[in-house]
C-alpha cells in the first residue's frame, strides 16, 4: 500500500491556481510601465548635478521652472515674471501648506534664479525646495 493511498480514494484538491493572478498582475505591470512616462508634467529644463536625496512627488505640489530662455512657468503655465508673485499669492491664499519647488535650467544666469526665489518669497511662501538631478558618480 502506496502512502498517498490508491487513484480511486482521491478527493478534491485545496491548491490555489495562481497562474491567472500571474497573468494579471503582468498586465497591469506592462500597462503602468507603458503610462508612466506620460504622467510626468512640467517644463523640459536641463538641471543642476546635486548630491541629494530624492524628493516625493505629490499632486498638489507647485513647481515653478525657469528655463533657458528666461522664461517662467507655474507647473506648465507660463507665467510673465512681473505677474509671478501675484499668481502664487492667489493660488496660496487658502492653502496652508505653502510650499513651491523652484526648477531651474543650468544655463540660466544666476541672478534669474536669484530674482525669481525673491518672488516665490514675497508672494508669502514659505517653504522654498530646489530641484536638481542626482550627480553622476
Amino acid at each position: 500500500m502506496a502512502m498517498g493511498g490508491n487513484d480511486d480514494e482521491r478527493g478534491m484538491m485545496a491548491q490555489i491556481n495562481v497562474t491567472p493572478l500571474v497573468d494579471v498582475m503582468l498586465v497591469l505591470l506592462v500597462i503602468f510601465m507603458v503610462t508612466a512616462p506620460m504622467m510626468q508634467q512640467g517644463v523640459q529644463v536641463n538641471l543642476p548635478k546635486a548630491d541629494t536625496k530624492g524628493m516625493n512627488a505629490q499632486e498638489d505640489t507647485v513647481i515653478v521652472a525657469v528655463d533657458r530662455n528666461g522664461r517662467t512657468f507655474i507647473n506648465k503655465d507660463e507665467v510673465p515674471g512681473s505677474d509671478l508673485r501675484r499668481k502664487l499669492a492667489e493660488m496660496f491664499a487658502t492653502r496652508t501648506k505653502k510650499e513651491v519647488f523652484l526648477k531651474a535650467d543650468a544655463g540660466v544666469p544666476y541672478g534669474e534664479v536669484v530674482r525669481a526665489m525673491a518672488e516665490i518669497k514675497g508672494a508669502g511662501i514659505e517653504r522654498l525646495g530646489m530641484v536638481t538631478e542626482p550627480a553622476q558618480k
